[in-house]
């Protein structure tokens, strides 16, 4: 396991859920994170630009779960009770430095993985949400929460996921799978 640095996002409260998506609690996400692993409401944005291309992130070095893998733009967790695309605007600042971008619920991945560099474990109902970056907005990625930024196609994405699916993080090919299948003519 990596020894990993302090991050006061791990102190925040996470909403825990049943496998229907239903409220059943709260934790912080460290506890949340720890093996076994606890079912809790997430999101995964994906921002996508007038070529139809997606955005990716290699997730930082200092990522508690599965650092320096490619994702989707941006994951985080509602607070207890907030609205999922209230959470994901506010990752979007923090993560990308992108603000009032309109995001809409395509579906949820529910899923769970293990983090063997880190012993953490992700087991969370994904809300998966799509919103397209307006021309001219350059986003600025915050180095503690983003390595890099890339823009694929869809074939792409399709083409590493299944020829190097290890450099991806694991919902990836989840989340990709219900924007794939809900964003036509979108």
């Amino acid at each position: 396991m990596s020894a990993q640095v302090f991050n006061p996002r791990e102190e925040h409260l996470v909403e825990l859920v049943d496998v229907q998506g239903q409220p059943v609690g709260s934790a912080t996400v460290s506890d949340a994170h720890r093996a076994p692993g606890r079912l809790h409401r997430a999101f995964s944005v994906f921002l996508r630009d007038a070529e139809g291309r997606v955005l990716l992130q290699q997730r930082a070095a200092v990522k508690t779960r599965f650092p320096l893998r490619w994702g989707n733009t941006c994951c985080g967790h509602p607070e207890p009770g907030e609205k999922v695309t209230v959470a994901a605007g506010r990752r979007l600042v923090e993560e990308l430095g992108v603000r009032d971008i309109p995001l809409t619920e395509l579906g949820v991945y529910t899923y769970r993985a293990d983090d063997p560099a880190t012993g953490r474990v992700e087991h969370e109902y994904d809300h998966v949400l799509l919103g397209t970056l307006p021309e001219g907005v350059v986003p600025r990625p915050d180095p503690a929460e983003v390595a890099e930024l890339r823009w694929v196609s869809v074939p792409e994405l399709t083409a590493g996921l299944a020829d190097t699916p290890e450099t991806y993080a694991p919902w990836l090919a989840g989340v990709f799978r219900i924007l794939a299948e809900r964003s036509v003519g979108r």
